[in-house]
């Protein structure tokens, strides 16, 4: 019977390009590396290589049995490494960024359940509505909201995400409630971006519809847009877990309650990396039970934006 060991001492000569090479890779005598692969010729009842006092040649047999062979050795091993990895408890610092609402709102419980279940653990959470490069910002991995662009990222779709109109009761108290998308017009709006006035895409019960909307009051960051709506500075449009968490204690009240801004995705996204860490992994699996609840589930990986 073929032992495998001898298959991958092959395989590590023929990459070496010699016995001695392949000897000093794998921590053994020179001798023992030539007597193990006359051991496989002899099996095989064929010549692999072709020995000279020079050089270290592939027969023909011996290029198509590397070949063969040398794939199956790269399956094992990947088995073996995919073992060894379910294995092992992770350990380590794992570093998420992931919008402010969002983070705020559910990641925070996802954190606190994953270093409880992997003492191990530490955890460096950013919470940002910036678009960060992964990579060049050390993040091992992001969840992201919206429409994602091209990239060298992987992602993992999670659900959809949409956002509701909502305001302070006492802003509604002083300028009225807004009956139709069109009211929009003439109320304050609390702007989530750069400048103070905006296109608000809304989706109702007629379809789309744009509505050109101001305020006095915009910000690149949600949880300046909360505190700005949850102040009575205007109608904003705030991620569906944080609204209704703010109408629930009171803060805020929905407006327009049959309009939403279109859905969106929701993605976790990670550099692209062969071998996935254990730590990345596990936190991967566990925001995906958690989510999947309340989100909906997909198993779709697609290449996304930093």
């Amino acid at each position: 019977m073929i032992d495998l060991n001898d298959i991958m001492i092959f395989a590590r000569v023929t990459e070496a390009g010699s016995f001695t090479a392949a000897a000093r890779l794998l921590g053994m005598p020179k001798t023992t590396v030539s007597r193990r692969i006359a051991a496989l010729e002899r099996e095989l009842g064929v010549r692999l290589l072709q020995r000279t006092t020079r050089s270290l040649n592939l027969t023909a047999s011996g290029r198509l049995y590397y070949e063969e062979s040398s794939q199956a050795l790269r399956t094992i091993e990947g088995a073996n490494l995919r073992l060894a990895e379910a294995r092992a408890e992770p350990a380590g610092t794992i570093r998420i960024s992931a919008p402010v609402g969002f983070g705020g709102h559910f990641l925070q419980d996802a954190i606190f359940e994953f270093l409880s279940t992997y003492p191990k653990t530490s955890v460096e959470l950013r919470l940002t509505d910036d678009r960060l490069n992964l990579v060049e910002s050390g993040i091992d991995l992001a969840f992201r909201t919206g429409v994602l662009e091209d990239s060298t990222l992987i992602a993992r779709k999670l659900g959809s995400t949409h956002r509701l109109l909502c305001a302070s009761p006492d802003y509604l108290a002083r300028c009225s409630t807004p009956d139709v998308p069109e009211d929009l017009a003439r109320h304050d709006c609390v702007i989530a971006g750069q400048s103070a006035q905006a296109q608000w895409l809304l989706e109702g019960p007629h379809g789309q519809e744009t509505i050109a909307v101001s305020g006095r009051f915009a910000a690149n960051e949600m949880q300046a847009v909360m505190a700005a709506a949850i102040a009575g500075y205007g109608i904003a449009q705030l991620p569906h877990g944080v609204a209704e968490a703010c109408i629930k204690d009171g803060r805020l009240r929905r407006v327009l309650d049959g309009y939403t801004t279109p859905t969106g995705g929701l993605h976790v996204v990670y550099p692209s990396s062969r071998h996935l860490p254990p730590l990345v992994k596990a936190f991967i699996e566990l925001a995906v039970r958690r989510l999947n609840a309340i989100t909906g589930n997909s198993d779709d990986y697609v290449i996304v934006s930093r």
